[in-house]
């Protein structure tokens, strides 16, 4: 008898990063797979697994251990991690990959610290390692969510640099990817941000998703039938975050009134959406090399010919390249900057976040930092 099928779509999830992150390697480095993933091939059995890393101290092992990738999840405690985490560390011991964990502390909760250690003991008895806990100071720019989310990442980056994890798992659920859209659309966002969360992301590709095609519920059960202890972060329920009030009313009534299946067509419409907009920032990275000029100053006759949504994106580019931070540049900047171009009536220069201005001379348009 077979495990639950909650238990096997989320190994089955898994395992197939835990190819692509082999298969990677392998590309990279021209190394062959693990044995014990070899193994699984040929009908062997894996050998036993090695013990276990003692806290504190540094990574060793043999030649062949240390070319085996190490694999960290990502985990607050939350049914969608903890799921996650039980299937990494059930996947990796076939397909002979070092895996861990890690969590974050945001010190927003009281007895914050203690529910850290708690998911550390959790994902150690898992039989992950190495596994740690880092603490952050969640600052105030953008807000407490985004605050929290630029603080998470940055320890996240932080310990996969120190450990050279070849990834990092994310516990991100089909919901989560149809409420990140419904988000982008209330904002008024363009194409990019309705794509939604990538399965693949950040440095080198160091985030990966396994469970955006797998609903929360499905998580959930995984933990239940599997006996794992979760923790609900009440913040998750708190409706003063405006991605909770959209989880708890929003979608609800949108089910309510439309019907069953606005998750799933949500999540269809960013996989759609990422494909289009990868398609037109791949258009625009080449447009934006054939409108500069032999100084490398961007003409704007050339511009000018360019479709508005190219156009657009080159201009957002050559922003960001100019030092103007991503996350502060909206529309209503680009917006003024395309004026240059298309409504061009002898106006002033035009000022970026991040102390960049953009300005039209001699026909050129020229975006620096002021």
């Amino acid at each position: 008898m077979g495990p639950h099928p909650a238990v096997a779509a989320i190994r089955l999830a898994v395992r197939r990063v835990l190819h692509d992150v082999l298969n990677e390697q392998t590309a990279i480095d021209g190394i062959p797979a693990p044995a014990t993933a070899q193994g699984r091939a040929t009908g062997e059995r894996p050998g036993r697994p090695e013990a276990p890393h003692s806290p504190g101290a540094p990574l060793t092992g043999t030649p062949s251990e240390q070319h085996r990738p190490l694999v960290l999840v990502a985990c607050s405690g939350g049914a969608d991690s903890m799921a996650l985490a039980s299937a990494l560390a059930f996947e990796a011991r076939k397909l002979g990959v070092r895996a861990g964990g890690v969590t974050i502390d945001h010190g927003l909760q009281d007895g914050s610290e203690s529910r850290a250690a708690e998911v550390v003991s959790r994902l150690t008895g898992l039989g992950l390692d190495p596994v740690e806990s880092v603490a952050v100071t969640v600052g105030r720019d953008g807000g407490p969510e985004a605050a929290a989310r630029d603080a998470r990442y940055a320890a996240l980056d932080a310990v996969a640099e120190r450990s050279g994890a070849a990834a990092v798992l994310l516990g991100h659920t089909r919901d989560d990817q149809a409420e990140t859209v419904l988000l982008g659309l209330a904002r008024g966002s363009g194409i990019r941000s309705l794509s939604g969360m990538a399965a693949v992301s950040g440095a080198a590709g160091r985030y990966r998703r396994p469970f955006l095609q797998l609903d929360r519920q499905t998580a959930r059960k995984a933990c239940l039938v599997q006996h794992l202890p979760v923790w609900d972060d009440p913040h998750n329920a708190d409706p003063s975050y405006t991605r909770s009030r959209l989880r708890h009313e929003g979608l609800p009534a949108l089910e309510k009134s439309l019907g069953k299946g606005v998750v799933e067509a949500l999540a269809r419409t960013a996989r759609l959406s990422r494909d289009d907009a990868d398609a037109l920032d791949a258009w625009a990275a080449n447009a934006e090399e054939a409108a500069r000029d032999d100084a490398g100053q961007l003409e704007c006759a050339k511009l000018y010919a360019l479709p508005p949504a190219v156009r657009s994106r080159v201009l957002r580019r050559s922003a960001i390249a100019a030092g103007s931070p991503a996350g502060s540049l909206f529309a209503r900047h680009i917006e003024e900057i395309d004026r240059l171009i298309t409504g061009w009536r002898g106006q002033g220069a035009i000022n970026l976040p991040g102390r960049v201005e953009a300005q039209r001379q001699g026909g050129r348009l020229v975006i620096r930092q002021g």
